[in-house]
């Protein structure tokens, strides 16, 4: 039985991946910030640097799903801070305790924004970083595994797409809105939303973990990504929701300032090539297929 610790364990991703690991008999290990509750969890303060490496005895790989919500809130001064704070110090902490520890592998959570706007070109796990805020924030985010990578660990950089869940999320956001027949496209519509069901988002993590082929940074996004228009009219079917409203660029910039520019107004066509390469085979291939799959399922 392999045992594989998680920090991040009680957030939506996390959630799921521990109950897929369960059922497929790995041992969890949960990494905490509260004193833990049985032996199955480990205390650590990433705000102050405290952690045990010796709690990683024995651990065959970690997986860091640390990090606030990009779209919780309003981008301020002080809640971009909290981005970096969330995903960069807790990051070097763990890299340095595995390090420490020997453990083999770690997966650490990432997003392609990485590569910030792209527009229309098809994109791999090759292409450079972007510019902007979630660009920069993505390179020092995976800039602070490199203790890991440098004492021989297998490092994989898990950039995901937009997750489509059931029960949270973004999806369920918009199902309430669409649900009221406010399902509308952002801008003009023609920038791409790089997603991923919920589902195959566990999957490819699962797969990371187990295909030591598999390292450095690797696009957890389904194999079609579609347009923000192409998503609207998908979800709105979904739903059985006409789509006939838009929100125009200018009104998303007044209410949600710098976000709006970077998380909805553009985007990248990213492809899962690495994913495919080592032999993932999706569950969802098309976004059709992902949000039928995420709005039949209950919540």
């Amino acid at each position: 039985m392999s045992v594989i610790a998680i920090a991040g364990s009680s957030g939506l991703i996390g959630t799921a991946l521990v109950y897929a690991l369960r059922a497929t008999d790995h041992r969890v290990m949960r990494i905490v910030r509260r004193a833990p509750s049985n032996a199955d969890e480990v205390f650590w303060n990433p705000d102050t640097g405290e952690f045990d490496p010796a709690a990683l005895a024995g651990v065959d790989a970690v997986v860091n799903l640390c990090g606030v919500g990009v779209g919780d809130k309003r981008w301020s001064g002080a809640f971009k801070q909290s981005l970096r704070d969330s995903r960069i110090g807790p990051t070097e902490v763990l890299a340095a305790a595995v390090a420490e520890a020997g453990v083999p592998t770690l997966i650490n959570a990432s997003a392609v924004g990485y590569y910030g706007d792209t527009g229309r070109q098809i994109i791999d796990e090759t292409a450079p970083a972007g510019s902007g805020f979630l660009a920069g924030l993505c390179v020092d985010w995976e800039a602070a595994t490199s203790p890991a990578r440098h004492d021989g660990a297998r490092v994989v950089l898990a950039r995901s797409g937009l997750v489509l869940a059931p029960g949270g999320g973004m999806l369920a956001r918009l199902r309430s809105l669409f649900s009221l027949g406010l399902g509308a496209r952002l801008g003009n519509g023609r920038q791409y939303m790089p997603w991923i069901s919920l589902e195959d988002e566990v999957r490819a993590l699962l797969f990371a973990i187990n295909h030591d082929e598999l390292s450095g940074p690797v696009n957890l996004t389904g194999p079609a990504p579609v347009t923000n228009a192409e998503f609207t009219t998908a979800l709105g079917r979904a739903l059985n929701r006409p789509t006939p409203l838009m929100v125009p660029g200018f009104a998303l910039r007044a209410a949600l300032g710098e976000f709006a520019d970077e998380g909805l107004l553009g985007g990248q066509r990213a492809i899962p090539a690495a994913l495919e390469r080592a032999g993932f085979v999706f569950h969802q291939n098309t976004i059709g297929e992902a949000l039928a799959f995420a709005t039949s399922t209950p919540e």
